[in-house]
């Protein structure tokens, strides 16, 4: 693990600011998912990566009752 040498303030609320430059670093753009995991007394960040809810199939999804789901799923979900 690197140290980023970078703090920032957590809010009233417990929201913090991920910096300009990890975002970039990492890819991470607006409304984009996180993953939060922890170890110990730490807390590790990454970049969520998408699945379907049913087949875990990554790509074409769309939301559906805060879910994600495929459009192969979607197609035959609405055939039964």
């Amino acid at each position: 693990m690197q140290d980023t040498g970078i703090f920032r303030r957590v809010d009233a609320l417990g929201r913090f600011v991920l910096p300009k430059e990890l975002r970039r670093r990492m890819d991470i753009n607006e409304n984009d998912y996180i993953q939060i995991f922890t170890k110990g007394d730490t807390i590790i960040l990454r970049k969520g990566k998408l699945h379907c809810t049913f087949c875990g199939a990554g790509e074409q999804l769309e939301e559906f009752y805060d879910k994600k789901i495929c459009t192969k799923c979607i197609r035959e979900l609405s055939e039964r």
